[in-house]
């Protein structure tokens, strides 16, 4: 296991996510291009995979693809993206992906945009 695969409590294969979101693939596929949802490839068989903290009930967390595309800006790739929205920080306190879930995506983008210099 990755670091990374650590660091996410639940990841949701592709299928998985689509099965959720009651969408078929090409659309949980559409998400991942258009930065609302972020994948990658995890495990022995190197599935794309979405860590499961991106959906709420059967939607995807509504802040997450401003967050997400400050971060693509800023030059970050799709597995430090969910590294760092995954990575403890003392001074939220907490991790970036709960303070989004928790609706405080203000403050996470401009953490975000900060995080690039």
């Amino acid at each position: 296991m990755t670091d990374i695969e650590h660091l996410v409590p639940a990841w949701l294969d592709l299928p998985a996510v689509a099965e959720v979101l009651d969408v078929p693939i090409t659309r949980v596929h559409s998400l991942i291009n258009d930065r609302s949802l972020v994948s990658v490839r995890i495990g022995e068989r190197n599935i794309r995979s979405v860590p499961a903290e991106f959906l709420v009930e059967d939607a995807v967390l509504d802040s997450l693809r401003g967050t997400v595309i400050v971060l693509v800006d800023s030059g970050y790739e799709d597995e430090d993206i969910i590294r760092w929205l995954f990575t403890e920080d003392a001074s939220l306190p907490g991790r970036p992906i709960d303070a989004l879930r928790e609706g405080r995506k203000t403050e996470i983008r401009r953490r975000a945009q900060a995080a690039a210099w």
